[in-house]
């Protein structure tokens, strides 16, 4: 079942119709009127190009007429010709792939952490049977290969504290909209970031930091995803969420800005976007202010696995700017060919 965004996405219809711009036209991340953030271009794309037929056209008549229900179901005009841009979607920075087999193939261009990838399920009837947004980090998770270039890691090594709170403060960009007194507990995990609702660094430090001790049923090397969830959902109670959410997304509790990575290792997988990066995030502005890669708060909870249980030793919780100033960044492999990702079976279900 499609997961329903926070926001109204038909507002972000409207203003575009109304605007009259096209989908070349430059749109600031964030911008509260024009940019779809990733959720909510999830949920339109879904419901409007769900039961689109592609029966009996040809590959390129198919992607023209996939280009075309895009353009639509946004509130673009659709252009006389589209043009060969990267990406595909400029204003809106995504590119589309319709997928029939679980082999998403990329062509001449490395993954871009900052893009985004609008995936469409094509059926064996040849119909669109569901649609999903991924940024590129997700699909780097994902690629088993090693073709990826420029994947970017970092080393964890623990000190002589359980708890170290790298960046005593929130960077000055973000400080201005975090609040002593902000309160979780109504909120969703997922909801969009907003100013007064976002607890200061050092508030969440104190909430995570009684984290170190607890155990949890590992669930293997092999299951990543699984291993994260139940440490997302140790999270999310300790911040004082009153359940557990999460949606696949950067930064996984996107209320608070904060991206939880669990560590039974040494290397940190840091994905295509460096912490220290200042470009912009895919969430609204907060007052007209862009939050960026370096604004995220990082929470790094290191364990070791005893008895079939992962049990957490020490905590790390830094901004995305101080990040690499207390874990050193190294290179993964730098490979140039194209990507061939496969997605899991299950990838569309969720």
């Amino acid at each position: 079942m499609t997961k329903r965004s926070p926001l109204d996405p038909q507002r972000f219809v409207e203003a575009i119709r109304e605007s009259g711009k096209s989908i070349y036209d430059p749109i600031p991340v964030g911008d509260p009127t024009y940019w779809i953030p990733t959720p909510e271009l999830e949920d339109l794309l879904d419901r409007k190009l769900k039961g689109l037929s592609l029966a009996g056209l040809p590959l390129r008549t198919r992607s023209k007429v996939v280009k075309e229900s895009v353009c639509n179901a946004l509130g673009y005009p659709v252009p006389r010709s589209f043009r060969k841009t990267q990406p595909r979607f400029p204003g809106q920075l995504f590119d589309t792939y319709a997928q029939k087999a679980n082999n998403l193939q990329i062509w001449n261009e490395e993954l871009s952490g900052v893009r985004r990838y609008v995936l469409i399920r094509v059926s064996e009837q040849d119909m669109v049977s569901r649609v999903k947004v991924v940024s590129g980090d997700t699909l780097a998770v994902l690629d088993t290969t090693g073709t990826l270039t420029r994947k970017y890691q970092a080393r964890c090594i623990p000190g002589r504290e359980a708890a170290e709170l790298v960046a005593a403060q929130d960077t000055d960009a973000l400080r201005p909209f975090t609040s002593e007194v902000a309160e979780v507990r109504g909120a969703s995990p997922v909801k969009h970031p907003a100013a007064g609702e976002l607890l200061p660094i050092a508030r969440i430090y104190d909430r995570l930091r009684p984290l170190i001790g607890h155990s949890f049923q590992d669930a293997g090397f092999d299951q990543e995803r699984n291993r994260g969830a139940a440490l997302h959902r140790l999270v999310c109670e300790a911040l004082g969420y009153a359940s557990y959410q999460d949606d696949g997304q950067f930064p996984d509790v996107r209320h608070q800005l904060l991206e939880v990575k669990l560590q039974t290792s040494p290397t940190v997988d840091l994905g295509l976007v460096l912490p220290s990066s200042t470009e912009p995030l895919d969430v609204p502005m907060l007052h007209g202010t862009q939050i960026r890669h370096c604004d995220v708060r990082y929470a790094v909870l290191y364990g070791r696995v005893v008895s079939g249980q992962v049990e957490l030793t020490h905590l790390f919780l830094s901004t995305g700017e101080a990040f690499l100033g207390r874990f050193p960044q190294f290179q993964g492999k730098v490979l140039n060919a194209k990507l061939q990702i496969p997605l899991p079976s299950d990838f569309f279900d969720g």
